[in-house]
């Protein structure tokens, strides 16, 4: 990456353009997988995935702090490492770590989830992190 100085305007815009991956994929990770795996753990004594206006407030709150957070640690990385594959694992990584990873062992540690639930959507949302730094990237490389 050529330019090292943050650049809060282009963030802003990599932000919600990323964040629009980001949306699509954990509402997916969530309706197809998270909330049948946690609907059986609770067996029915709470409701699981009810989707209310406050519900999807929340959500687009939690996506749009996932994605800021990923495409901050990608422009770290970039200007560390360059905009290359080595930066995009890196901030997918410790991105996927930092939220979902810490997510899933307090929950797990809270008595409010089971490992083999974080061990099925741990992987898919590092996934999910990969790809997102990956458009990052892709769009700091067109925005020098």
């Amino acid at each position: 990456m050529e330019n090292k100085i943050f650049n809060l305007k282009q963030f802003v815009i990599i932000t919600l353009i990323t964040s629009i991956w980001i949306n699509i994929a954990e509402v997916a990770r969530a309706m197809f997988v998270a909330f049948p795996l946690m609907e059986e753990f609770f067996a029915g004594r709470i409701p699981i995935g009810a989707m209310e206006i406050s519900n999807a407030l929340i959500w687009g709150i939690w996506d749009t702090l996932l994605s800021a957070t990923l495409v901050f640690i990608f422009w770290l990385c970039s200007v560390a490492f360059g905009n290359n594959l080595k930066s995009i694992i890196i901030s997918g990584t410790t991105t996927a770590l930092a939220t979902i990873g810490v997510f899933w062992i307090a929950s797990v540690n809270t008595g409010l989830g089971e490992w083999s639930t974080a061990g099925i959507l741990f992987p898919i949302a590092w996934v999910e992190m990969i790809i997102g730094a990956w458009i990052a990237s892709k769009l700091y490389s067109k925005n020098k």
